[in-house]
């Protein structure tokens, strides 16, 4: 009897070192849950940045996929690098939740709901904009779209204007662009200038240096995902170089405007009013205001503009080219960046340019903000419409009723 007992514990003992242990979950959802959940988030995301908001709501309090402080790092990631926040805050929750493909799954899903009502819209315009009753609405829209523009610059006033040394550089990144200048040459010598102009307020760390565990080690893991999505990219553009050679130009237009627009979707606004109107001609001033203010009444962020190019050039292909090459890179240097975040900022020296970068867009901004109004057709009532917009916007009024209350008053009275 103890020899069966010893031999049946034997076998327990033995059956149990041989079953393979069990796989620790790595991430709390799968990439399909986060696109359902970030697609049904993204039919209802209209505010732009407003949204980040309901995306905390949703990844950290409802579906508990993300902790508060992860977040909140997170978020202070999204307002470093280029893009639109909204878009990089729902990637960074999807990549908290579900890892590099969940990024992809989250970023995807949120913008798409966007992208088919802007396609949609496009292709209405099309086919009506010479109509006298369409005429007569963006009329009214367009100066929306310039009290939207100027209160975008007014709130990047508030958040960035600090000290004397700002309006050095806001005065000289105005006055650049609105003698033709590159908006890309006034970031680019913004940052530099920065370098120096906030040696005297940016000494050293902000905040204690970051601990053991935050330091993340170069490897071919932390860096697989940000490359595989740059070989896909440089694939893609290869095969648009050979088979479309406009939607080629197409996108590289796109990424270089997304991988500049520092501090939010509204700085992407210079950077396509001198791309596409002034140096490639591809569609007027006011063609652009449109598109603004058509992407003001769908889901997304401002730079959904894009799909709109897109199509006004070159159709369905154009829009799809437009829309993913204006988002790519975002999500590419999210990627790259989040495994060394803790480090950069505590690099004064990073933090003095993107303090140049990001109080540049103030006057470029400005500037952009007199070219549309000189664009605009004003009356009296219009002024009024554009003052009362402009008004709403700073008191916080969501952009999407700014925009449908303005265009009814238009379409009937103007």
């Amino acid at each position: 009897m103890p020899v069966l007992i010893f031999q049946g514990s034997c076998q327990s003992s033995c059956r149990k070192k041989m079953e393979p242990p069990m796989k620790e979950k790595k991430y709390p959802a799968t990439a399909v849950d986060i696109f359902v959940a970030f697609f049904r988030l993204g039919l209802t995301a209209f505010g732009g940045p407003a949204m980040v908001a309901y995306i905390r709501t949703m990844s950290v309090k409802d579906k508990k996929w993300v902790k508060e402080d992860s977040f909140k790092k997170g978020i202070a990631l999204c307002q470093t690098i280029p893009g639109a926040t909204a878009m990089q805050a729902a990637a960074y929750a999807g990549l908290r939740a579900g890892g590099p493909w969940g990024a992809v799954a989250a970023y995807t899903a949120f913008g798409l709901p966007a992208f088919i009502l802007m396609v949609t819209l496009s292709a209405m315009y099309t086919k009506t904009h010479d109509l006298p009753g369409v005429i007569a609405l963006f009329s009214g829209l367009q100066v929306i779209v310039v009290a939207l523009v100027a209160a975008a610059a007014i709130g990047f006033g508030r958040r960035y204007i600090t000290a004397k040394q700002d309006i050095l550089l806001v005065v000289g990144a105005s006055v650049f662009l609105a003698l033709g200048g590159s908006p890309i040459i006034a970031i680019l010598a913004s940052g530099i200038f920065g370098l120096v102009l906030y040696k005297s307020l940016i000494r050293g760390d902000s905040g204690l240096p970051p601990t053991a565990a935050e330091t993340v080690q170069t490897t071919w893991k932390t860096l697989r995902p940000a490359f595989l999505i740059a070989l896909t990219t440089i694939v893609c553009l290869g095969l648009l170089f050979f088979i479309r050679r406009d939607l080629f130009s197409l996108s590289i237009l796109m990424m270089k405007i997304d991988f500049f627009a520092f501090g939010g979707g509204y700085a992407s606004v210079p950077l396509l009013f001198h791309e596409i109107v002034e140096v490639h001609h591809w569609m007027s001033n006011q063609a652009l205001m449109d598109g603004i203010a058509l992407g003001q009444v769908t889901p997304g962020p401002i730079v959904i503009t894009a799909t709109f190019a897109g199509y006004l050039l070159a159709k369905i292909p154009g829009a799809v080219v437009g829309t993913i090459s204006i988002f790519t890179p975002s999500l590419f240097l999210l990627l790259l960046v989040v495994p060394y975040f803790d480090r950069m900022q505590h690099n004064p020296s990073l933090q003095r340019a993107l303090r140049g970068v990001l109080v540049s867009f103030v006057g470029l901004l400005l500037a952009v903000t007199v070219r549309f109004g000189f664009a605009a057709h004003w009356t009296p009532l219009s002024a009024l419409i554009a003052a009362c917009a402009l008004i709403a916007l700073l008191k916080k009024v969501n952009i999407l009723w700014v925009v449908l209350i303005g265009a009814v008053i238009s379409a009937l009275l103007l």
